[in-house]
């Protein structure tokens, strides 16, 4: 990503009402893995932290982060409480000797040119019994100045990331949608944004207050339907892998 991208990440991702929302949607379905106590979790592409408090939830958790601003804005709002270490998914991993009962990509594989050989290169630390949790944004169709301005290389359909898990190595435990209540809206401001040829996304900001909550409290409102089912469409596509 960007460097002003990690800023705004850093500034919003605590109250923004789609950081929170998705923590809410991962954690729902993270409460239901049956994971080991004192699970080993590693986060791929852990930005500036923001997700790292969560998944401590599960176990002693670790991060893998590029950006050496990123790394350093984590270490700032977690008090370097933290194991993030410098690298890159797949050709530099520094974790060849340690294995991870939990896997995350979350928002990180559309971020990756080889994501077939990121996922595939998980599987030498994870845990024979581990899962691999990946969140994606959906539909090439929704492409806009946002996936532009975080530097992403694909959006995904429920087959391409079907066919990006099987090339890989693993078996697909399930794959739903979410962020569906929210699609309409997602798709009006990516109209917008085309026709005003808008060069930042509209929404990236956090928005007013009462906005932000309601917003918000759609979005988190699906971590009761996707825990334990699936959505036919979203604006995010979710999966859990384990090894073939």
């Amino acid at each position: 990503m960007s460097p002003d991208a990690y800023l705004q990440m850093a500034e919003t991702e605590a109250e923004h009402w789609w950081f929170r929302g998705r923590r809410d949607v991962v954690r729902s379905v993270l409460n239901r893995l049956a994971l080991p106590s004192s699970a080993r979790v590693l986060e791929i592409g852990s930005g500036t932290g923001g997700n790292l408090e969560m998944l401590a939830e599960f176990g002693s958790v670790s991060g893998l982060e590029m950006d050496e601003t990123a790394r350093m804005l984590t270490a700032k709002s977690t008090g370097a409480r933290f194991d993030v270490r410098a690298g890159r998914c797949p050709d530099d991993v520094p974790f060849d000797c340690e294995v991870f009962d939990l896997i995350c990509f979350f928002d990180c594989l559309e971020h990756i040119a080889d994501d077939v050989g990121a996922l595939a290169r998980m599987r030498e630390t994870l845990a024979p019994s581990g899962k691999i949790v990946v969140t994606v944004p959906a539909y090439q169709w929704l492409w806009g100045a946002h996936d532009v301005y975080l530097h992403h290389h694909r959006r995904y359909s429920r087959a391409a990331l079907a066919a990006c898990a099987d090339e890989a190595g693993y078996r697909i435990e399930r794959m739903t949608y979410f962020n569906a209540l929210l699609l309409p809206l997602a798709i009006a401001v990516r109209l917008i944004d085309r026709l005003l040829k808008h060069d930042r996304a509209s929404g990236d900001a956090t928005p007013a207050a009462a906005l932000n909550m309601l917003l918000y409290r759609i979005f988190s409102a699906e971590r009761h339907w996707v825990s334990r089912g699936t959505l036919p469409c979203g604006v995010s596509l979710l999966a859990v892998l384990t090894a073939k």
